[in-house]
C-alpha cells in the first residue's frame, strides 16, 4: 500500500518526494522552527542528507512515511475537485515513519508521529489539523497498534499539539547529547495514542 494524499478541511497531505527538497531547505532555514531540533540551521548538504533518509525509511511499513502539507484550494471548500487538487501554499512537514531510534520500540505496529511547520502558520491548529489526519490513516488504514510522539519537555508548543489531539503521557526520559541544547536538562517526553484509545477518541 503506497501513502496516500491525504486532505482535511484545510490541509492538502502530499507523501514526500525529491521534488519537494528545496521546501525542506527552506523549512530548516529557520532557527526557530529547529529551536528544540538542533543548535543551528542545517546546510543544505545537511538537508539533503535528512531527505534521504526519511526517502529510506518511506515504505520499512507499508503506508507510512513522511507528507509535505499544504494549503487546501478555498481553505477545502473551493471548487477545485480533490482528484484536481494541486499543492498550494507550504505549511510544513508531516511524519509518521515506523518508530526508530534508540529510545522507540523496535516494532513495526508503531509509528512516531512528528510535525514541522514553518512559522506563519504556527498557532493555527493546523498541526493538530493535520496529525489527526494521520491519525486516522495510521489505526484506520495502515492498522498500527500505538503512534507515539516525542519531544523536549520544555518544548510547549509541540505538548500543546499531542494534548490536544488526546494523546497521553507516558514518560520523561533524560538520553545523553554532546552538544545539549538548552533545557535538555529537563529531560525528552513521549505521549502516546494506542488503538484502544483512538476507538474511544473517534
Amino acid at each position: 500500500m503506497p501513502q496516500p494524499i491525504l486532505r482535511t478541511e484545510r490541509v492538502l497531505l502530499v507523501p514526500l518526494a525529491d521534488r519537494h527538497l528545496d521546501l525542506e531547505v527552506r523549512l530548516d532555514s529557520d532557527p526557530e522552527v529547529l529551536r528544540y531540533l538542533a543548535g543551528r540551521p542545517p546546510t543544505r548538504d545537511e538537508v539533503v542528507a535528512a531527505h534521504a533518509r526519511r526517502m529510506a525509511l518511506t515504505g520499512k511499513v507499508d503506508g507510512l512515511g513522511f507528507w509535505m502539507a499544504f494549503v487546501r484550494d478555498g481553505g477545502g471548500r473551493g471548487s477545485t475537485p480533490p482528484e484536481r487538487e494541486e499543492e498550494g501554499e507550504f505549511i510544513g512537514l508531516m511524519m509518521l515513519p515506523p518508530a526508530h531510534g534508540p529510545d522507540q520500540p523496535d516494532d513495526p505496529t508503531v509509528s512516531d508521529l512528528g510535525y514541522r511547520l514553518v512559522r506563519r502558520y504556527w498557532r493555527r491548529g493546523l498541526a493538530s489539523e493535520a496529525s489527526l489526519a494521520l491519525l486516522r490513516h495510521a489505526f484506520d488504514t495502515v492498522g498500527q497498534s500505538r503512534v507515539i510522539a516525542q519531544t523536549m519537555a520544555v518544548n510547549a508548543g509541540s505538548r500543546g499539539v499531542m494534548q490536544a489531539i488526546g494523546m497521553r503521557y507516558v514518560r520523561t526520559y533524560y538520553p545523553q547529547f554532546d552538544d545539549p541544547l538548552p533545557g535538555t536538562h529537563l529531560g525528552e517526553v513521549e505521549y502516546e495514542m494506542t488503538r484502544a484509545m483512538w476507538e474511544r477518541l473517534r
